[in-house]
């Protein structure tokens, strides 16, 4: 349950950011107001994810991954053809700092470094993967373990070549501008409108390009947004609902609750929006908030996993001091970034190859702070990169401590096995530890589809 809460507040929180990428990449290419972008973004989502469930946000996320895909690789051909080939794109990051070497400071404040990348970046992908709702309803819907195991390569497979394919875009679009930053003169108002306005210097000219470009990006977030709404109504129904109705709902009733809370939670976010757009990068705020639960909810997973002598309300109460934590750190760090107080530093831009007017006294404007950086209390200046590595490592620490100090240690022996890592399990109960015959039972067993119940296959 406590898990299913923290779920649920992520998701509300997370999903604005992800309506709001495509309506603002929508409305540079296209000029129409994000305001009217918005509601269409989550009408089209709500309702293919009503009509079709898991079966449909799968069939459209394998769509709309090919679409994502095309529209990076059709952005970065084209780049770099106009630019002279991939030689120029890294031969100026090169020479102008934006290619670095390894950072290896071990200062947590330091926004990026090796460390963050391998340990922070290692914990945030593996909430990702082995602990998110929105995974797990997948894993779910495959027919074994073995399907699960290939599903998860491929993911990280895919996932690396699109990471690699941002990263060439980012670096593409600094070597078009280098003598003309977009953002000093305003031409760009933030850095997530940087993209958008390479796309239409570049796919001006070609009818129809630019379109596909928009697709892409709707593909991406509509994939996500689908995915989340698909998991919160499976959530909400099992862990807010079933526990307290007296009797056994009917298929009917089941399917207009969770088309409700799916609907519900789309107007919701979408109200939503209009808030994060005030908010700043859009990367850094995701896993940023992300980080309020994802990193309580990994310790809270990890503990029932690999230490079952940390008993339910020692668990519970690590949980919710790492919400608590967490959201402290979250939301005050994100203060101050929005105020100015907390400024990451740029390297240089240059307005001098410019073929077009702008307000040259911007180029010297600045918001200014009655505080400094060196003011803040250097928690709040922890990169985000560690984020969810703090939630997990607090929730796990003061459920061992309340294990140690208040509620008592947990006889691990009346732990089910099923319930306990593999090493683990062998440790506490044996190497000759069984199973239970559930485990193992036949996938077509017991009127079962693919080697779910057809209840979970609904869902």
């Amino acid at each position: 349950m406590f898990g299913s809460v923290m779920f649920t507040i992520m998701n509300i929180g997370y999903l604005p950011i992800v309506i709001y990428v495509p309506a603002l990449a929508f409305n540079q290419v296209t000029g129409v107001n994000i305001h009217v972008i918005t509601p269409i973004v989550c009408i089209v989502c709500v309702f293919y994810t009503c009509v079709g469930g898991l079966k449909a946000v799968v069939w459209t996320d394998v769509v709309q991954t090919f679409s994502m895909f095309g529209a990076l690789v059709l952005v970065a051909v084209k780049g770099t053809i106009d630019l002279g080939g991939s030689d120029v794109v890294f031969r100026r990051a090169w020479d102008t700092g934006r290619l670095e070497r390894p950072n290896f400071d071990i200062n947590p404040t330091t926004r990026h470094t090796i460390w963050s990348q391998l340990i922070g970046g290692f914990v945030y992908w593996l909430q990702t993967n082995a602990v998110s709702q929105n995974m797990i309803q997948r894993y779910l819907s495959l027919p074994s373990v073995a399907a699960g195991r290939r599903a998860l390569w491929i993911f990280v497979f895919g996932v690396c070549l699109l990471m690699s394919l941002c990263s060439y875009c980012g670096l593409l679009i600094y070597a078009t501008y280098q003598d003309c930053d977009p953002l000093t003169t305003k031409l760009a108002r933030a850095k997530d409108q940087l993209l958008p306005l390479f796309v239409m210097d570049i796919l001006r000219d070609l009818p129809g390009l630019p379109g596909l470009f928009v697709a892409g990006v709707f593909s991406a977030a509509l994939s996500s947004l689908s995915t989340c709404l698909n998991s919160m109504s499976a959530v909400i129904l099992e862990d807010f609902v079933k526990p307290y109705v007296s009797k056994p709902l009917s298929q009917r009733t089941i399917n207009w609750i969770m088309r409700s809370v799916v609907v519900g939670v789309g107007a919701l976010c979408a109200a939503l929006v209009f808030v994060v757009e005030k908010m700043g990068t859009v990367l850094q705020l995701t896993m940023s908030l992300e980080a309020i639960t994802n990193g309580p909810l990994l310790g809270t997973f990890t503990i029932g996993i690999l230490i079952p002598w940390v008993e339910s309300r020692s668990a519970l109460t690590g949980g919710i001091v790492g919400v608590i934590f967490m959201s402290w750190l979250s939301l005050k760090a994100q203060y101050w970034v929005a105020t100015g107080t907390i400024v990451f530093p740029h390297k240089p831009m240059s307005v001098d190859g410019c073929t077009y007017e702008f307000d040259h006294s911007l180029i010297n404007a600045s918001t200014t702070s009655v505080y400094t950086t060196d003011d803040i209390f250097p928690l709040f200046r922890v990169s985000y990169m560690w984020y969810t590595f703090l939630g997990a490592s607090v929730t796990i620490l003061v459920s061992l401590l309340c294990s140690v100090l208040i509620f008592g240690r947990n006889d691990p022996k009346t732990v089910s096995p099923d319930l306990m890592a593999g090493f683990v399990r062998r440790f506490v109960h044996g190497p000759d530890c069984e199973l239970s015959k559930a485990h193992h039972r036949a996938p077509q067993a017991d009127n079962t589809t693919n080697g779910k119940s057809l209840h979970e296959s609904a869902l």
